[in-house]
């Protein structure tokens, strides 16, 4: 089915060529790009540009949390940039206790401080983008911009339920990777984020009391029932809304792709996935997919969603559209990790996802040790311990020697290779001989530019040949924390060599690269096929890999 799609999909929009330039790669000429860029890509919820979003055709709306007073510099910019400003109808306490189609017209939530988008289409502030990026403001010295963005995500927490995937109303029904304690660490343990004075420090410690409790409220959204996968004590993704994705309107064929994909190309996958049913229901099976597939008097995506062959006409199924929301909680938005376009993703525990919980919960007790609570300490590490337990007897699979993510609903292991097996280094949930063993397999990730997503050319954009910058950074930092120096440097070298080839091509920094050919021309053949400009994490791991590049290795390094 994978080379079949590969014929099916050349009939798509692919990303437009990148014609070479005369220039030769320059590491200044990019690091020039980069510190400008910092300036071109921050937002505030007053600028006019915070508020277009090209993702959805409506009216701008910036909505503010119920029973929040209206700041004065929000009226002016209602006034200024012609928008509607709304308080939403109720006090949220959870992910999806207000859902977006009960509001008027999707819109940006208000969010108190400055913050740093990832550029093009993505124009609000995403939840683990945000980590990375926070990276490079640290290393580009912008404490201020960091703590503010920081900010913004306890203020997103105590009002909107959790961290969101992004401040949109159409994203209050998930959230993203946990990064949350990695980002309050990063603001803290940075001297430059307070005074260096007495009430600097008085100052920190209350703002770290602060960042801790609501912290602990964002962890709560990891272990509500619907998160948990199955009995394992591991966590999975999932999105509280049903139905199409609000914000694939502006690629509203997307569906209706799939769905000719799964017929075209048929497999026991696939098939679990797809229901019959008409072009134009009536009022009888309309009330029968409502159930089976999604609602298409409320969603116009999923009306389109519909194709037909001579057996018939197909719509996607319910469970499709669980997994596929799912898919974008994890950020893999797609690939084939989790079967046809990820649509199994809710059927599993995810390795990424539980490491990051593991660094979690650790955080948690490093923080609870500050702060003078050793009870707290004390329960976070029990619940550290317990997942690390239950990472190692369903993540863990001993005879391939790697990390892998567990499907619960089968009780199986996956057998997909994924970047994110090295997960767990970074996490410091793997052992020495795991760390040791995950070192070995390098090579199946391993490419010129970098590493890449997969062993799988699927056509969808994390996998093969695609490189991504937050992945490349968790694995190099991983190995750079179990002392595998020269993998950490070589890895960094050549990752940054590649954004400086694609720099030298088209003078902008892209959110992916093809690290088989060392170069920004990837050519996606589904779901999201453009390669956005900007780019935030890219330019924030552009400049951590050249502090890793830097360090001393031994001779052996190789290149």
């Amino acid at each position: 089915m994978r080379l079949s799609r590969w014929l099916f999909f050349a009939a798509l929009a692919a990303s437009p060529a990148q014609t070479p330039g005369p220039a030769s790669p320059d590491s200044q000429a990019t690091l020039h790009y980069i510190h400008a860029a910092w300036a071109s890509l921050t937002r505030s919820v007053t600028d006019c540009a915070a508020l277009t979003d090209t993702k959805v055709a409506a009216a701008s709306v910036l909505y503010l949390p119920a029973g929040f007073a209206t700041p004065p510099e929000v009226t002016a910019a209602a006034e200024r940039c012609h928008i509607r400003v709304v308080a939403l109808p109720r006090h949220i306490l959870k992910l999806a206790d207000v859902r977006p189609e009960e509001l008027p017209a999707p819109g940006l939530l208000y969010l108190p401080h400055p913050y740093v988008v990832p550029g093009g289409r993505f124009n609000e502030m995403y939840g683990w983008d945000s980590f990375f990026i926070l990276l490079g403001l640290e290393s580009d010295h912008r404490e201020a911009l960091a703590k503010g963005i920081v900010d913004n995500f306890l203020f997103e927490v105590e009002n909107y339920g959790s961290v969101l995937n992004a401040n949109r109303t159409y994203y209050l029904t998930r959230s993203q990777p946990p990064f949350l304690t990695s980002m309050i660490r990063l603001v803290f343990e940075d001297p430059a984020s307070f005074a260096a004075t007495h009430a600097g420090r008085i100052q920190a410690m209350s703002w770290l009391g602060h960042a801790y409790t609501v912290a602990e409220k964002d962890y709560s959204t990891w272990t509500r029932p619907e998160h948990l996968a199955g009995h394992t004590g591991l966590a999975r993704y999932f999105d509280y809304g049903a139905g199409p994705v609000p914000e694939m309107a502006d690629s509203n064929t997307y569906y209706r792709d799939v769905i000719r994909v799964l017929v075209e190309h048929p497999s026991p996958e696939g098939a679990a996935f797809l229901v019959k049913g008409s072009e134009h229901p009536d009022a009888a099976e309309a009330a029968r997919l409502k159930q089976t597939s999604c609602d298409v008097h409320a969603s116009l995506l999923c009306a389109r969603a519909w194709y037909s062959d001579s057996h018939g006409g197909y719509r996607l199924s319910r469970d499709f559209y669980a997994g596929d929301r799912a898919m974008r909680e994890s950020g893999f938005d797609s690939s084939d990790r989790f079967g046809p376009f990820s649509a199994a993703t809710h059927h599993y525990a995810p390795v990424c996802l539980n490491s990051l919980l593991y660094r979690y919960e650790r955080d948690m007790a490093h923080l609870a040790h500050l702060l003078g609570k050793p009870q707290d300490a004390l329960r976070w590490d029990r619940r550290a311990n317990a997942r690390a337990a239950a990472i190692q007897r369903y993540l863990w699979q001993p005879k391939q020697g790697v990390f892998g993510d567990y499907d619960f609903m089968r009780n199986k292991p996956s057998t997909y290779a994924y970047l994110t097996s090295l997960y767990p280094l970074w996490a410091g949930v793997a052992t020495r001989a795991q760390a040791d063993a995950t070192e070995q397999k390098l090579d199946v990730f391993e490419r010129p530019g970098g590493l890449s997503m997969s062993t799988n050319n699927s056509g969808l954009q994390w996998d093969e040949p695609c490189g991504w910058a937050p992945t490349n950074w968790i694995a190099v930092s991983g190995l750079e924390a179990m002392g595998f120096h020269a993998d950490a440097v070589r890895i960094a070298r050549h990752f940054d060599a590649t954004v400086d080839a694609g720099f030298a091509t088209d003078g902008t920094i892209r959110e992916k690269y093809n690290v088989v050919a060392g170069n920004a021309e990837v050519t996606i053949k589904g779901g999201y096929t453009q390669n956005v400009i900007g780019f935030g994490w890219t330019n924030a791991v552009y400049l951590k890999f050249r502090e890793i590049a830097e360090r001393p290795v031994p001779f052996a390094a190789g290149p």
